[in-house]
């Protein structure tokens, strides 16, 4: 295990940024997840630490060293990708051992840590298979289970759930939070998907565009976003950002009016409000609209009402209906509202 330090470290290619210049500090055990859509840099920056791409700047230090010069072999890392990169003509106990073989450890060596790694991902009755026989939660196990028999200081994971279907990540999401804690072992772990973030991480460090947009623990990314970006990135269904005016702490776009704001030097704001945080009224509330959707989701039924310019969505019990065209109202309370500048993006404090 390692704490893993980025020091102003920064990639470019020619004039194109892929990651501006940042500072991160991974303590030992940590696992921090790396979110943001596709191009923002987070491959790239866990590619800099598993030492497949030079940094243009900074250091990269793992542990007590800096990693900056050593090849990739030589950083004590362990990878597991979106591809599980199984050789099709190994059992699954050759693929786990292979890369103790390639050290030239003895079969009596190999054989004890490749049963105990098989264990800890619940392979143990698949070793003799090979990987064609296998679903694909399992081939991304043998993935697991082939970086966990290395026992590296880091284990390095690019999107290695993105593969599967909603049931096996939801499975293999359980698997590796377990295994995490079981093991331990500093995690830097790459994904678009917020909700392998929200479930997994101790840390997430939010990118857009070669940035940093926030870091911070799930619970904090999601009730304190720091931006516009994050505000509507993170979520499942996103948060309402509703464009308008905050005169005299009170907000006011077509068909929504919210009191109960402090005063703000910004007039032109954008309101947030995740959907479980709106209320559905059949009586005047702080918004009106029409009933643009309603949709059952299981365990909740979601309304999107088109109020003003603006679809606001929220989650009301899964026993709620409602005609789509008629009016409906939704209850929006300044405590459990966001501000954002217009201007900048950047939260402002609600009081």
């Amino acid at each position: 295990m390692a704490r893993v330090q980025l020091k102003q470290v920064a990639k470019r290619w020619g004039e194109t940024t892929a990651v501006a210049p940042m500072s991160l500090d991974i303590a030992d055990g940590e696992f921090l997840v790396l979110l943001g859509p596709s191009g923002c840099g987070k491959t790239t920056t866990m590619r800099m630490v598993a030492g497949l791409e030079d940094p243009s700047e900074g250091e990269i230090w793992i542990g007590d060293r800096c990693v900056n010069a050593l090849e990739p072999k030589d950083r004590d890392v362990a990878m597991v990708f979106q591809s599980y990169g199984l050789y099709p003509n190994m059992t699954v106990a050759e693929n786990i051992g292979f890369p103790l073989k390639i050290r030239g450890l003895p079969a009596a060596q190999i054989t004890p840590a490749v049963r105990k790694a098989a264990e800890q991902v619940e392979l143990t009755d698949y070793l003799q298979r090979r990987p064609k026989e296998l679903s694909g939660g399992q081939r991304q196990r043998v993935a697991l289970a082939r970086a966990i028999v290395r026992q590296p200081a880091v284990f390095l994971m690019d999107e290695p759930l993105s593969n599967l279907d909603a049931k096996l990540r939801g499975s293999m999401r359980a698997h590796l939070k377990h295994l995490h804690h079981s093991l331990g072992v500093t995690t830097i772990y790459v994904t678009h998907d917020q909700i392998e973030a929200m479930t997994l991480a101790d840390r997430v460090v939010v990118m857009s565009r070669a940035q940093v947009q926030q870091v911070g623990s799930p619970r904090d990314i999601y009730e304190r976003p720091a931006n516009l970006f994050v505000a509507g990135f993170v979520g499942s269904p996103p948060m309402n950002l509703v464009p308008g005016r905050l005169e005299g702490g009170i907000f006011t776009a077509p068909g929504v009016r919210v009191g109960g704001f402090g005063r703000h030097s910004a007039n032109e704001v954008v309101l947030g409000v995740r959907p479980e945080d709106a209320t559905v009224h059949t009586v005047q509330a702080q918004a009106s609209g029409e009933v643009f959707a309603c949709e059952l989701t299981g365990d909740a039924t979601l309304f999107t009402l088109s109020v003003g310019g603006a679809r606001i969505t929220a989650k009301a019990g899964k026993d709620r209906r409602a005609e789509i065209g008629s009016i409906a109202h939704l209850g929006l309370q300044a405590a459990q509202c966001h501000l954002f500048d217009r201007s900048t993006g950047q939260r402002l404090e609600t009081v």
